[in-house]
């Protein structure tokens, strides 16, 4: 379904949420939608490997990370597992490593910027609760939507 953000928020402009945060694209898919999952964990990406290690059934899966770029929450075994088990794609508030090979995935991977250094594997954090940044809440369920131009959020498909 092509779609543009800047449209769909003219067009739902009185229940959509757009997100103030300026994320880089990263992932081989600058435009990707889906219903939103949600993973809040800080510099610890277990329980992200576990989840998308899981059918994601063309979800997105919003993760919190507390906007840090002291390490990598995401990288390229990580997307790859996105991948594979249909995730639409990840937005990351923090950052990421292995951008080149995450660019070459059919994945759209949304984060704040790239660190070389990885996460602790402990799994601590939390999982399908709602989180916050950019001026939006991202709750389970809803529906996500970026491209270009940044992330807006729908209470349905649009």
């Amino acid at each position: 379904m092509p779609f543009a953000t800047a449209d769909l928020v003219d067009q739902h402009e009185r229940v959509i949420a757009s997100c103030a945060t300026q994320f880089r694209n990263f992932g081989g898919h600058a435009r990707f939608f889906g219903k939103v999952r949600t993973i809040r964990c800080h510099r610890d990406n277990a329980l992200l490997k576990s989840l998308l290690s899981t059918p994601g059934d063309g979800a997105v899966l919003v993760v919190d990370g507390g906007g840090t770029l002291a390490s990598a929450l995401v990288g390229d075994i990580i997307a790859g597992l996105a991948v594979k088990n249909a995730w639409a794609g990840i937005v990351v508030h923090g950052a990421i490593r292995d951008q080149v090979a995450i660019g070459a995935l059919p994945l759209g991977v949304k984060a704040l910027g790239t660190n070389p250094l990885k996460s602790a594997k402990t799994g601590a954090g939390e999982a399908d609760v709602t989180v916050h940044f950019g001026g939006c809440d991202f709750t389970p369920g809803q529906w996500l939507y970026s491209d270009e131009d940044g992330i807006v959020l729908l209470p349905q498909k649009a």
